[in-house]
Protein backbone atom coordinates (compact mmCIF):
# COMPACT_ATOMS: atom_id res chain seq x y z
CA UNK A 1 0.00 0.00 0.00
CA UNK A 2 1.14 3.29 -0.90
CA UNK A 3 2.24 5.63 2.09
CA UNK A 4 2.76 8.34 0.11
CA UNK A 5 2.36 9.22 -3.88
CA UNK A 6 3.37 12.69 -5.55
CA UNK A 7 1.68 12.81 -8.64
CA UNK A 8 2.33 14.96 -11.84
CA UNK A 9 4.02 17.49 -9.47
CA UNK A 10 5.81 20.57 -11.67
CA UNK A 11 7.03 24.06 -10.24
CA UNK A 12 8.08 26.37 -12.00
CA UNK A 13 10.44 29.72 -10.91
CA UNK A 14 10.95 32.64 -12.56
CA UNK A 15 12.62 31.35 -15.57
CA UNK A 16 13.75 27.62 -14.95
CA UNK A 17 10.97 24.69 -14.91
CA UNK A 18 12.54 23.25 -11.81
CA UNK A 19 9.87 19.91 -11.97
CA UNK A 20 8.20 18.90 -14.84
CA UNK A 21 5.56 16.20 -14.13
CA UNK A 22 7.33 14.37 -11.72
CA UNK A 23 5.67 11.04 -9.86
CA UNK A 24 6.84 9.40 -6.37
CA UNK A 25 5.22 6.61 -5.26
CA UNK A 26 6.02 5.36 -1.49
CA UNK A 27 4.89 2.22 0.17
CA UNK A 28 4.56 1.80 3.74
CA UNK A 29 7.41 0.50 5.61
CA UNK A 30 9.92 1.09 2.70
CA UNK A 31 12.94 2.89 2.67
CA UNK A 32 13.29 4.99 -0.60
CA UNK A 33 15.91 6.58 -2.07
CA UNK A 34 15.69 9.45 -4.11
CA UNK A 35 18.60 10.72 -6.11
CA UNK A 36 19.60 12.52 -9.16
CA UNK A 37 22.05 15.55 -10.10
CA UNK A 38 22.59 18.42 -8.00
CA UNK A 39 19.79 20.60 -9.30
CA UNK A 40 18.11 17.54 -10.81
CA UNK A 41 14.99 18.72 -8.78
CA UNK A 42 15.20 16.49 -5.63
CA UNK A 43 15.11 19.47 -2.89
CA UNK A 44 12.62 21.04 -4.63
CA UNK A 45 10.16 18.00 -4.28
CA UNK A 46 10.98 17.27 -0.35
CA UNK A 47 10.30 21.27 -0.18
CA UNK A 48 6.93 20.82 -1.66
CA UNK A 49 6.10 17.48 0.40
CA UNK A 50 7.27 19.07 3.38
CA UNK A 51 5.19 22.36 3.18
CA UNK A 52 7.94 24.87 2.40
CA UNK A 53 6.83 25.38 -1.03
CA UNK A 54 2.67 25.36 -0.28
CA UNK A 55 -0.73 24.26 -1.88
CA UNK A 56 -1.36 26.20 -4.84
CA UNK A 57 2.44 27.47 -5.52
CA UNK A 58 2.85 24.08 -7.38
CA UNK A 59 0.65 22.19 -10.14
CA UNK A 60 -0.46 18.38 -9.24
CA UNK A 61 -1.78 16.28 -6.34
CA UNK A 62 -0.12 14.89 -3.09
CA UNK A 63 -1.95 11.46 -1.53
CA UNK A 64 -0.84 11.06 2.14
CA UNK A 65 -1.69 8.06 3.91
CA UNK A 66 -4.82 7.70 2.11
CA UNK A 67 -5.75 11.55 2.01
CA UNK A 68 -5.35 14.62 -0.77
CA UNK A 69 -2.60 16.48 1.39
CA UNK A 70 -2.48 20.04 0.98
CA UNK A 71 0.23 21.65 3.17
CA UNK A 72 0.39 25.48 3.74
CA UNK A 73 3.54 25.13 5.73
CA UNK A 74 6.23 22.75 7.82
CA UNK A 75 3.94 22.64 10.67
CA UNK A 76 0.84 21.14 8.96
CA UNK A 77 2.95 18.16 7.51
CA UNK A 78 4.68 17.40 10.82
CA UNK A 79 0.89 17.27 12.29
CA UNK A 80 0.62 14.82 9.87
CA UNK A 81 4.04 13.09 10.78
CA UNK A 82 6.06 14.28 7.63
CA UNK A 83 9.37 15.27 8.97
CA UNK A 84 12.69 16.53 7.12
CA UNK A 85 15.93 16.26 8.76
CA UNK A 86 18.36 18.00 6.25
CA UNK A 87 21.77 18.43 5.38
CA UNK A 88 22.62 21.73 7.65
CA UNK A 89 21.31 20.00 11.09
CA UNK A 90 18.15 22.14 12.59
CA UNK A 91 20.00 22.13 16.01
CA UNK A 92 21.21 24.29 18.71
CA UNK A 93 24.21 23.88 20.10
CA UNK A 94 23.72 25.56 23.73
CA UNK A 95 21.13 23.97 24.51
CA UNK A 96 20.80 20.82 26.13
CA UNK A 97 19.86 17.15 24.07
CA UNK A 98 16.53 17.26 25.68
CA UNK A 99 15.43 20.55 24.85
CA UNK A 100 16.62 20.53 21.34
CA UNK A 101 14.47 17.13 21.05
CA UNK A 102 11.45 19.13 22.43
CA UNK A 103 12.14 22.54 21.26
CA UNK A 104 8.78 24.00 20.29
CA UNK A 105 7.25 20.61 20.95
CA UNK A 106 7.85 20.78 24.64
CA UNK A 107 6.51 18.58 27.80
CA UNK A 108 4.26 21.29 29.74
CA UNK A 109 1.72 21.77 32.00
CA UNK A 110 -0.10 25.17 32.08
CA UNK A 111 2.53 26.46 30.45
CA UNK A 112 5.57 25.06 33.00
CA UNK A 113 8.32 22.63 31.57
CA UNK A 114 7.56 19.43 33.19
CA UNK A 115 11.71 18.37 33.25
CA UNK A 116 11.33 14.84 34.50
CA UNK A 117 9.13 14.29 32.40
CA UNK A 118 11.06 15.61 29.26
CA UNK A 119 14.73 13.89 30.33
CA UNK A 120 12.58 10.60 30.91
CA UNK A 121 11.23 10.51 27.31
CA UNK A 122 14.31 11.20 25.72
CA UNK A 123 16.31 8.66 27.55
CA UNK A 124 13.63 6.51 25.93
CA UNK A 125 13.93 7.93 22.74
CA UNK A 126 17.79 7.89 23.13
CA UNK A 127 17.67 4.49 23.44
CA UNK A 128 15.46 3.93 20.64
CA UNK A 129 18.20 5.47 18.69
CA UNK A 130 21.46 3.91 20.06
CA UNK A 131 22.69 7.21 22.20
CA UNK A 132 23.75 6.37 25.22
CA UNK A 133 24.20 10.39 26.40
CA UNK A 134 22.64 12.52 29.15
CA UNK A 135 19.65 14.29 28.24
CA UNK A 136 21.98 17.31 29.65
CA UNK A 137 24.49 16.56 27.58
CA UNK A 138 25.17 20.07 25.54
CA UNK A 139 24.50 19.38 21.66
CA UNK A 140 27.94 21.39 21.28
CA UNK A 141 29.72 18.95 23.00
CA UNK A 142 28.96 15.93 20.76
CA UNK A 143 29.90 14.93 17.61
CA UNK A 144 28.10 15.76 14.07
CA UNK A 145 27.37 11.70 13.94
CA UNK A 146 25.63 12.31 17.54
CA UNK A 147 23.80 14.89 16.30
CA UNK A 148 22.52 13.40 13.14
CA UNK A 149 20.80 10.81 15.57
CA UNK A 150 19.61 13.26 18.19
CA UNK A 151 17.98 14.83 15.09
CA UNK A 152 16.03 11.42 14.36
CA UNK A 153 15.34 11.24 18.14
CA UNK A 154 13.43 14.56 17.76
CA UNK A 155 11.83 13.58 14.57
CA UNK A 156 10.39 10.08 16.50
CA UNK A 157 9.22 12.10 19.30
CA UNK A 158 6.46 13.77 16.95
CA UNK A 159 5.01 10.77 15.78
CA UNK A 160 7.41 10.07 12.45
CA UNK A 161 5.23 8.15 9.73
CA UNK A 162 7.56 9.37 7.11
CA UNK A 163 10.94 10.49 7.63
CA UNK A 164 12.99 12.15 5.43
CA UNK A 165 16.87 12.57 5.66
CA UNK A 166 18.56 14.73 3.07
CA UNK A 167 22.05 14.03 2.76
CA UNK A 168 22.58 12.26 6.37
CA UNK A 169 25.74 10.86 6.15
CA UNK A 170 27.50 13.51 3.77
CA UNK A 171 29.41 14.90 7.47
CA UNK A 172 30.49 11.59 8.62
CA UNK A 173 33.23 9.60 8.76
CA UNK A 174 32.49 5.50 7.38
CA UNK A 175 31.65 4.02 11.21
CA UNK A 176 28.98 6.88 11.71
CA UNK A 177 27.58 6.54 8.08
CA UNK A 178 27.39 2.59 8.85
CA UNK A 179 25.63 2.82 12.29
CA UNK A 180 23.04 5.63 11.08
CA UNK A 181 22.69 3.57 7.68
CA UNK A 182 21.77 0.53 10.20
CA UNK A 183 19.73 2.84 12.24
CA UNK A 184 17.40 3.37 9.68
CA UNK A 185 16.70 -0.79 8.55
CA UNK A 186 16.01 -0.77 12.42
CA UNK A 187 13.22 1.60 12.02
CA UNK A 188 11.92 0.74 9.17
CA UNK A 189 12.02 -2.80 11.27
CA UNK A 190 9.68 -1.11 13.35
CA UNK A 191 7.65 -0.25 10.57
CA UNK A 192 8.58 3.83 9.60
CA UNK A 193 9.06 4.97 6.66
CA UNK A 194 12.01 6.58 4.97
CA UNK A 195 13.02 8.66 2.09
CA UNK A 196 16.87 9.33 1.55
CA UNK A 197 18.02 11.56 -0.28
CA UNK A 198 21.88 10.58 -1.07
CA UNK A 199 25.05 11.24 -3.94
CA UNK A 200 26.58 8.06 -1.92
CA UNK A 201 24.90 5.18 -4.12
CA UNK A 202 26.59 2.02 -2.22
CA UNK A 203 24.90 3.62 0.81
CA UNK A 204 21.43 3.87 -1.16
CA UNK A 205 22.31 0.05 -2.22
CA UNK A 206 22.65 -0.50 1.24
CA UNK A 207 19.44 0.40 2.60
CA UNK A 208 16.58 1.31 0.04
CA UNK A 209 14.06 -1.43 -0.94
CA UNK A 210 13.27 1.03 -4.13
CA UNK A 211 14.94 3.67 -6.26
CA UNK A 212 13.44 6.91 -8.00
CA UNK A 213 15.66 8.34 -10.42
CA UNK A 214 15.18 12.48 -11.35
CA UNK A 215 17.30 14.01 -13.96
CA UNK A 216 16.38 17.90 -14.74
CA UNK A 217 12.93 17.80 -12.96
CA UNK A 218 11.74 14.93 -14.89
CA UNK A 219 11.31 11.17 -13.41
CA UNK A 220 13.59 9.46 -15.41
CA UNK A 221 13.19 5.88 -14.03
CA UNK A 222 11.86 3.69 -10.67
CA UNK A 223 14.39 0.95 -9.81
CA UNK A 224 13.96 -2.13 -7.44
CA UNK A 225 17.03 -2.09 -5.49
CA UNK A 226 16.73 -5.15 -3.99
CA UNK A 227 16.71 -7.31 -7.46
CA UNK A 228 20.42 -6.69 -7.64
CA UNK A 229 20.79 -3.27 -8.70
CA UNK A 230 23.94 -2.27 -10.03
CA UNK A 231 25.76 1.53 -9.15
CA UNK A 232 26.67 1.47 -13.02
CA UNK A 233 22.68 1.23 -13.37
CA UNK A 234 22.02 4.38 -11.04
CA UNK A 235 24.29 6.55 -12.60
CA UNK A 236 23.52 5.84 -16.29
CA UNK A 237 19.59 7.15 -15.12
CA UNK A 238 21.12 10.02 -13.18
CA UNK A 239 23.19 11.57 -15.87
CA UNK A 240 22.38 10.46 -19.40
CA UNK A 241 25.36 8.31 -20.00
CA UNK A 242 27.18 5.63 -18.83
CA UNK A 243 30.47 5.98 -16.58
CA UNK A 244 32.67 2.76 -17.48
CA UNK A 245 35.29 5.09 -15.47
CA UNK A 246 34.31 7.20 -12.23
CA UNK A 247 37.70 8.73 -12.32
CA UNK A 248 39.23 10.38 -15.27
CA UNK A 249 42.29 8.69 -16.79
CA UNK A 250 45.53 10.56 -16.00
CA UNK A 251 49.42 9.72 -16.48
CA UNK A 252 51.46 12.24 -14.53
CA UNK A 253 55.07 12.57 -13.72
CA UNK A 254 55.55 14.64 -10.87
CA UNK A 255 58.50 17.04 -10.85
CA UNK A 256 60.63 19.43 -8.57
CA UNK A 257 59.46 19.07 -4.75
CA UNK A 258 57.64 22.11 -4.92
CA UNK A 259 56.13 22.61 -1.25
CA UNK A 260 57.88 21.24 1.48
CA UNK A 261 56.58 21.26 5.38
CA UNK A 262 58.60 20.38 7.81
CA UNK A 263 57.95 19.80 11.67
CA UNK A 264 54.53 21.48 11.90
CA UNK A 265 53.02 21.80 15.35
CA UNK A 266 49.74 23.01 15.89
CA UNK A 267 48.37 23.90 19.75
CA UNK A 268 44.14 24.24 19.96
CA UNK A 269 42.88 27.94 19.92
CA UNK A 270 41.01 27.40 23.04
CA UNK A 271 42.41 24.44 25.34
CA UNK A 272 45.98 26.01 26.13
CA UNK A 273 46.95 22.21 26.83
CA UNK A 274 45.97 20.41 23.79
CA UNK A 275 48.28 19.93 20.78
CA UNK A 276 46.05 18.95 17.76
CA UNK A 277 49.01 18.67 14.88
CA UNK A 278 52.33 17.16 15.84
CA UNK A 279 55.46 17.02 14.12
CA UNK A 280 53.68 16.94 10.85
CA UNK A 281 56.02 16.69 8.01
CA UNK A 282 55.29 16.32 4.22
CA UNK A 283 55.93 17.65 0.60
CA UNK A 284 54.48 18.09 -2.66
CA UNK A 285 55.60 17.59 -6.40
CA UNK A 286 54.62 20.12 -9.34
CA UNK A 287 52.24 18.19 -10.83
CA UNK A 288 51.21 16.30 -8.07
CA UNK A 289 48.13 15.51 -6.74
CA UNK A 290 48.74 14.32 -2.49
CA UNK A 291 46.12 12.90 -0.65
CA UNK A 292 45.54 13.18 3.11
CA UNK A 293 43.65 10.16 4.14
CA UNK A 294 42.09 10.15 7.90
CA UNK A 295 39.03 9.54 10.39
CA UNK A 296 36.85 12.73 11.42
CA UNK A 297 38.86 14.42 14.06
CA UNK A 298 42.38 13.53 12.78
CA UNK A 299 43.34 16.44 11.74
CA UNK A 300 43.25 17.02 8.07
CA UNK A 301 41.67 19.97 8.13
CA UNK A 302 43.56 21.68 11.32
CA UNK A 303 46.31 20.77 9.78
CA UNK A 304 45.86 23.11 6.39
CA UNK A 305 44.02 26.21 7.97
CA UNK A 306 46.95 26.39 10.25
CA UNK A 307 49.47 26.08 7.06
CA UNK A 308 47.39 28.58 4.59
CA UNK A 309 47.23 31.78 7.13
CA UNK A 310 47.50 30.56 10.79
CA UNK A 311 43.33 30.25 9.71
CA UNK A 312 43.39 28.19 12.70
CA UNK A 313 45.05 27.30 16.41
CA UNK A 314 47.95 28.72 18.35
CA UNK A 315 51.75 28.73 18.94
CA UNK A 316 52.47 27.69 15.53
CA UNK A 317 55.84 26.23 14.69
CA UNK A 318 57.81 24.65 11.87
CA UNK A 319 58.57 26.10 8.44
CA UNK A 320 57.09 26.38 5.09
CA UNK A 321 58.95 26.05 1.82
CA UNK A 322 57.84 27.05 -1.79
CA UNK A 323 60.62 26.00 -4.33
CA UNK A 324 63.36 25.59 -1.89
CA UNK A 325 62.57 29.02 -0.48
CA UNK A 326 61.14 29.58 3.22
CA UNK A 327 58.42 31.20 2.74
CA UNK A 328 56.19 33.55 5.86
CA UNK A 329 52.10 32.17 5.61
CA UNK A 330 51.64 33.75 8.88
CA UNK A 331 48.31 35.60 7.54
CA UNK A 332 46.32 34.86 4.70
CA UNK A 333 47.55 37.47 2.38
CA UNK A 334 50.59 36.21 2.86
CA UNK A 335 49.80 32.92 2.18
CA UNK A 336 48.15 33.94 -0.94
CA UNK A 337 50.53 36.03 -1.94
CA UNK A 338 53.14 33.28 -1.67
CA UNK A 339 51.16 30.88 -3.61
CA UNK A 340 49.26 29.04 -1.60
CA UNK A 341 45.72 28.34 -1.48
CA UNK A 342 43.13 26.61 0.14
CA UNK A 343 39.37 25.54 -0.52
CA UNK A 344 37.42 25.34 2.47
CA UNK A 345 35.43 22.10 3.31
CA UNK A 346 32.45 24.39 4.29
CA UNK A 347 31.54 26.01 0.92
CA UNK A 348 28.41 27.75 1.92
CA UNK A 349 29.27 29.02 5.35
CA UNK A 350 33.38 29.89 4.59
CA UNK A 351 33.73 29.84 1.02
CA UNK A 352 30.72 31.75 -0.87
CA UNK A 353 29.08 34.75 0.26
CA UNK A 354 26.06 32.92 -1.26
CA UNK A 355 23.61 35.86 -1.32
CA UNK A 356 26.16 37.82 -3.94
CA UNK A 357 26.58 36.76 -7.67
CA UNK A 358 28.82 34.80 -8.60
CA UNK A 359 30.93 37.71 -10.07
CA UNK A 360 31.28 38.92 -6.59
CA UNK A 361 32.66 35.51 -5.60
CA UNK A 362 34.42 34.74 -7.90
CA UNK A 363 37.02 37.78 -7.76
CA UNK A 364 36.81 38.05 -3.90
CA UNK A 365 39.80 36.90 -2.79
CA UNK A 366 41.82 38.71 -5.39
CA UNK A 367 40.53 42.19 -5.66
CA UNK A 368 43.82 43.76 -6.57
CA UNK A 369 43.59 42.68 -10.21
CA UNK A 370 40.36 44.09 -10.29
CA UNK A 371 40.67 47.22 -9.18
CA UNK A 372 42.54 50.57 -9.35
CA UNK A 373 43.46 52.25 -6.66
CA UNK A 374 40.33 51.39 -4.15
CA UNK A 375 37.75 51.74 -6.84
CA UNK A 376 36.91 47.69 -8.01
CA UNK A 377 36.54 47.74 -12.11
CA UNK A 378 33.29 46.30 -12.44
CA UNK A 379 33.91 45.36 -16.54
CA UNK A 380 36.68 43.60 -15.64
CA UNK A 381 35.19 41.71 -12.73
CA UNK A 382 32.72 40.55 -15.48
CA UNK A 383 35.37 39.25 -17.42
CA UNK A 384 37.15 37.56 -15.38
CA UNK A 385 33.89 36.26 -14.15
CA UNK A 386 32.87 34.97 -17.36
CA UNK A 387 36.44 33.54 -18.42
CA UNK A 388 36.13 31.24 -15.25
CA UNK A 389 32.11 30.64 -16.10
CA UNK A 390 33.85 29.17 -19.19
CA UNK A 391 36.76 27.42 -18.42
CA UNK A 392 34.93 25.65 -15.52
CA UNK A 393 31.36 25.15 -16.85
CA UNK A 394 29.97 26.94 -14.33
CA UNK A 395 26.10 25.97 -15.59
CA UNK A 396 24.12 29.53 -14.70
CA UNK A 397 22.77 31.84 -17.12
CA UNK A 398 24.88 34.91 -15.77
CA UNK A 399 27.59 35.32 -13.76
CA UNK A 400 25.55 38.07 -12.20
CA UNK A 401 23.41 34.88 -11.00
CA UNK A 402 22.86 35.07 -6.90
CA UNK A 403 25.27 32.15 -5.73
CA UNK A 404 22.87 30.46 -3.45
CA UNK A 405 20.52 29.76 -6.53
CA UNK A 406 23.37 27.03 -7.88
CA UNK A 407 23.28 23.57 -7.67
CA UNK A 408 25.80 22.54 -5.04
CA UNK A 409 28.32 21.38 -8.30
CA UNK A 410 28.27 24.45 -9.53
CA UNK A 411 29.01 26.20 -5.92
CA UNK A 412 31.82 24.20 -5.90
CA UNK A 413 33.46 25.19 -9.05
CA UNK A 414 32.93 28.98 -8.00
CA UNK A 415 34.53 28.27 -5.08
CA UNK A 416 37.35 26.97 -7.63
CA UNK A 417 37.30 29.66 -9.64
CA UNK A 418 37.92 32.31 -6.83
CA UNK A 419 40.92 30.66 -5.42
CA UNK A 420 42.66 29.90 -8.91
CA UNK A 421 41.85 33.93 -10.00
CA UNK A 422 44.83 34.07 -7.01
CA UNK A 423 46.83 31.80 -9.25
CA UNK A 424 48.32 29.53 -6.71
CA UNK A 425 51.63 27.27 -6.89
CA UNK A 426 49.72 25.01 -4.12
CA UNK A 427 46.29 24.33 -4.28
CA UNK A 428 44.74 22.86 -1.01
CA UNK A 429 41.19 21.14 -1.44
CA UNK A 430 39.30 20.32 1.62
CA UNK A 431 36.60 17.77 0.86
CA UNK A 432 36.51 19.18 -2.67
CA UNK A 433 33.52 16.88 -3.99
CA UNK A 434 31.53 16.85 -0.46
CA UNK A 435 27.79 16.77 -0.90
CA UNK A 436 27.89 16.87 -4.56
CA UNK A 437 26.76 14.32 -7.47
CA UNK A 438 28.46 11.61 -9.44
CA UNK A 439 28.29 14.13 -12.31
CA UNK A 440 29.78 17.08 -10.98
CA UNK A 441 32.36 15.21 -8.92
CA UNK A 442 33.76 13.83 -12.20
CA UNK A 443 34.00 17.68 -13.87
CA UNK A 444 35.78 18.74 -10.14
CA UNK A 445 38.43 15.45 -10.54
CA UNK A 446 38.85 16.94 -14.44
CA UNK A 447 39.89 20.30 -13.01
CA UNK A 448 42.24 18.73 -10.66
CA UNK A 449 44.16 16.59 -13.30
CA UNK A 450 43.98 20.04 -15.75
CA UNK A 451 45.98 21.76 -12.58
CA UNK A 452 48.09 18.66 -12.20
CA UNK A 453 49.32 19.01 -15.96
CA UNK A 454 49.66 22.55 -15.64
CA UNK A 455 52.28 22.21 -12.82
CA UNK A 456 50.27 23.02 -9.94
CA UNK A 457 50.30 21.05 -6.67
CA UNK A 458 47.27 19.81 -5.39
CA UNK A 459 46.53 18.10 -2.12
CA UNK A 460 43.62 16.60 -1.38
CA UNK A 461 41.74 15.56 1.78
CA UNK A 462 38.44 13.70 1.70
CA UNK A 463 36.92 11.26 3.83
CA UNK A 464 36.06 9.12 0.62
CA UNK A 465 38.59 6.70 0.21
CA UNK A 466 37.72 5.49 -3.12
CA UNK A 467 38.26 8.90 -4.04
CA UNK A 468 41.83 9.44 -2.83
CA UNK A 469 42.70 5.80 -4.26
CA UNK A 470 41.21 7.17 -7.80
CA UNK A 471 42.76 10.23 -7.91
CA UNK A 472 46.08 10.75 -6.10
CA UNK A 473 49.46 9.84 -6.87
CA UNK A 474 50.75 9.40 -3.13
CA UNK A 475 48.42 9.27 0.17
CA UNK A 476 49.60 10.87 3.38
CA UNK A 477 47.62 8.99 6.27
CA UNK A 478 46.68 11.11 9.63
CA UNK A 479 45.55 10.00 12.59
CA UNK A 480 45.03 11.93 16.22
CA UNK A 481 47.12 14.97 14.69
CA UNK A 482 50.06 13.23 13.31
CA UNK A 483 50.67 11.87 9.51
CA UNK A 484 51.34 8.22 10.71
CA UNK A 485 51.77 6.90 6.99
CA UNK A 486 53.24 7.33 3.27
CA UNK A 487 51.99 5.12 0.76
CA UNK A 488 52.81 5.54 -3.44
CA UNK A 489 49.39 4.92 -5.59
CA UNK A 490 50.53 1.54 -6.67
CA UNK A 491 50.51 0.49 -2.81
CA UNK A 492 47.38 2.23 -1.52
CA UNK A 493 44.39 0.41 -0.97
CA UNK A 494 41.44 0.91 1.90
CA UNK A 495 42.82 -1.95 3.67
CA UNK A 496 46.28 -0.52 4.01
CA UNK A 497 44.83 3.07 4.89
CA UNK A 498 42.96 1.39 7.55
CA UNK A 499 45.84 -0.71 9.32
CA UNK A 500 47.96 1.97 9.48
CA UNK A 501 45.10 4.13 11.38
CA UNK A 502 44.28 1.53 13.84
CA UNK A 503 47.67 0.17 14.47
CA UNK A 504 49.33 3.70 14.94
Amino acid sequence: MALLSMQNISKTFPGVKALDQVNLDVQQGEIHAVVGENGAGKSTLMKILSGVYPHGSYDGQILFDGAAAQFAGISDSEREGIIIIHQELALVPQLSIAENIFLGNERATSGIIDWRETNRRTEQLLAKVGLAEAPSTLVDNIGVGKQQLVEIAKALSKDVKLLILDEPTAALQENDSRKLLDLMLELKAQGVTSIIISHKLNEVRYVADTVTVIRDGLTVSRLDAKAGLSEDAIVRDMVGRDMTHRFPEHRRSPGRVLLEVEDWNVWHPEHTGRQVIRNASFEVRSGEVVGIAGLMGSGRTELAMSIFGRSYGRNISGSVKLNDNEIDVSTVDKAISAGISYVTEDRKSLGLVLDESIRFNTTLANLDDVSSGSVLKKNEETRIAERFRQALAIRTPSVFQKTMNLSGGNQQKVVLAKWLFTEPEVLILDEPTRGIDVGAKYEIYTIINDLADQGKGVVMISSEMPELLGMCDRIYVMNEGALVGELNAADASQERIMSLIVNE
